[in-house]
């Protein structure tokens, strides 16, 4: 671990956003969560995470940027939370403090785990402001009682994602793939898409990710790639969310090799086949006037990084 922080000094993290190439789902199991069986991709769109000293035992967070007012700013706060569960397990019993600054530009309950790479920024900031002896893997089990998608937004990369989604392994991917990001004016959580994934039966058994899509990273052929995308959870989202159909049709209709829902949505993401296209399509989708805001990004990019 780095040498001690002193008190004037501030620890930044910058932590990137997701899109799951593949989301595959189980039935609900009896401890309440989803066996899930995934491919994460880190992709270039970054919240950043500041810690400074604040008096022992204190952890307090401002949040800044977009859609800052959605975030809670008190003890339910994820990044807050992870600090207190980092001191309390790798502090040696010292009444340990932070002041946490969050600046979001990842979407708010938009299915690219905002709130996960918040905590993972946080996990990595403060082990580094409090000097502490904790490893990667460390890190990573306490980002899993967190949240499932936790430990991935600290890895970042490519990486197929089994159990809640938390259980992670590499994946091999060659090249760099183009992404169009269409930001949702209304949020989408977590739970509701899981409930209504449940209500309408849409388990998936036995759980495999696509072999096709793992070759097509093998390969870095973005074509392939497209053909291969898969989300469980779609339909559930469209089902809360209806007119996210007409977002997903017109980023096909202006040239998009694939559509589809991030994650539990309702961001949509749309995988183009070069750089040039992908500017093309994000101004031709911004014209359209269908969504909040859009945002070109690639893939993959690292997880949680210290900014020097």
């Amino acid at each position: 671990m780095a040498s001690p922080v002193t008190e004037t000094e501030a620890v930044r993290v910058r932590v990137a956003g997701k899109v799951n190439l593949a989301l595959r789902s189980g039935p609900r199991r009896p401890d309440g969560y989803h066996s899930l069986a995934t491919v994460f991709q880190a992709v270039s769109v970054f919240d950043e995470v500041e810690a400074t000293w604040a008096k022992p035992g204190q952890i307090t967070v401002s949040v800044v940027g977009e859609q800052a007012d959605l975030v809670p700013s008190g003890e339910s706060n994820l990044a807050v939370k992870a600090a207190r569960l980092l001191a309390a397990t790798a502090g040696a019993g010292q009444p340990l403090g932070a002041e946490l600054l969050v600046r979001k530009a990842i979407p708010v309950t938009g299915g690219m785990a905002g709130g996960s790479a918040d905590a993972a920024g946080a996990l990595l900031a403060c082990a580094v402001l409090w000097d502490l002896d904790v490893t990667p893997d460390e890190l990573r089990e306490l980002g899993a009682q967190l949240g499932a998608d936790v430990p991935f937004c600290l890895a970042g990369g490519t990486a197929l994602g089994t159990g809640r989604g938390d259980q992670l392994a590499p994946v091999l991917s060659r090249g760099t793939y183009h992404w169009v990001l269409a930001f949702n004016e209304a949020e989408l959580s977590t739970p509701a898409v899981f409930a209504k994934f449940d209500e309408l039966g849409l388990a998936t058994e036995p759980l495999t990710v696509p072999s096709a899509l793992l070759n097509a990273l093998v390969r870095g052929d973005v074509q392939a790639l497209g053909r291969t995308l898969v989300n469980d959870m779609e339909p559930a989202a469209l089902a809360l969310r209806p007119e996210l159909r007409q977002v997903l049709d017109a980023g096909r209709e202006l040239g998009a090799i694939a559509a589809m829902v991030s994650g539990s949505g309702p961001t949509v993401a749309f995988l183009a086949p070069n750089e040039p296209a992908a500017v093309d399509l994000s101004v031709k989708l911004s014209g359209a006037g269908l969504c909040r805001a859009v945002k070109r990004v690639s893939g993959p990019v690292p997880g949680a990084r210290l900014v020097v």
